[in-house]
């Protein structure tokens, strides 16, 4: 798919050293369950199945968690109009348009491709943005398909839920059936514990990574395509101090998606190190934004 966004090539570039690396680790990992597990059939099995579902369900997923629904041109025709102008402006494939009914104020894009991308917004954003804000924000996540870094992250955040499975699993089962075992099946959980553990540190690590520079990116595209980016700056000083009052239960719920979405669901004193974070800092992400401000002569 080809369209208006300003091709990122440093994007492109670092999603194929991911997924590289990620496909590397991925071989070694499956390779280390047969040996420790000897059954390549079902090693083979759960890995395969968990992929497919993640590739092909990834959206429905993600839109059950957010109770999120796809919505028709007739009942949110402002947000169909807001994402028919910019899809025409790019030049590319209207995604479906979904809405959750949370007061959570945020925004995602998911989908394997951009013929079944889904473009989300909740409720909480639609009532706190301002029109040219909300713009910036769709526009931001539009731009996540077009370079077609949501599917990216996707499968990369695969390797990741399938080593957290296996270390819970094999935690649970040396917790509650280890005085059924003999030494030798309670040494082989224990390898397949810390393989996965290790596995699931290193994709961690690389998928925040790559997310990081997939938020500036598409900072970047986004306020490129409406020429408004001091918008999408208010949008995120908006959100990202609203986001600060949301309860935490709210929060814990929607963490796990933290790395689609437009800004992290991190509540007061949740702060992590930049290394750990799904997103830049605020402050850097403004930096850039009044650099591309200036960058067109934008005038308030």
């Amino acid at each position: 798919m080809r369209s208006r966004f300003e091709p990122d090539r440093q994007l492109t570039a670092r999603m194929l050293v991911t997924m590289f690396l990620l496909g590397l680790l991925y071989v070694a990992f499956v390779a280390a369950l047969i040996v420790l597990l000897k059954s390549v059939v079902l090693v083979v099995l759960i890995a395969a199945g968990l992929l497919g579902a993640q590739y092909w369900y990834s959206d429905r997923i993600a839109l059950y968690a957010m109770h999120g629904r796809l919505v028709t041109r007739e009942e949110a025709p402002q947000l169909h109009g807001v994402i028919d102008r910019l899809c025409a402006a790019a030049d590319m494939p209207k995604p479906r348009v979904a809405i959750s009914r949370m007061d959570l104020p945020n925004a995602f894009a998911t989908g394997r491709n951009a013929d079944h991308a889904v473009v989300c917004v909740t409720t909480g954003l639609q009532r706190r943005l301002e029109p040219a804000e909300l713009e910036g924000v769709l526009a931001h996540e539009l731009s996540h398909v077009a370079h077609r870094d949501v599917a990216v992250i996707t499968i990369a955040s695969f390797l990741g839920v399938i080593a957290g499975l296996i270390v819970r699993f094999a935690f649970y089962s040396q917790l509650f059936g280890g005085r059924n075992r003999d030494q030798n099946t309670a040494a082989a959980l224990a390898l397949v514990m810390g393989v996965s553990a290790l596995v699931y540190a290193i994709s961690f690590l690389l998928i925040r990574a790559l997310s990081r520079y997939r938020e500036l990116a598409a900072d970047r595209a986004g306020a490129m395509l409406t020429a408004r980016p001091s918008a999408l700056a208010s949008a995120l000083t908006k959100v990202t101090g609203d986001i600060a009052r949301i309860p935490t239960q709210d929060l814990r719920t929607a963490q796990a998606f933290n790395a689609f979405f437009f800004t992290p669901a991190l509540g007061p004193g949740t702060t992590v190190a930049n290394l750990f974070s799904t997103h830049p800092s605020l402050e850097r992400r403004l930096e850039a934004l009044a650099e591309i401000s200036a960058e067109l002569g934008e005038t308030a």
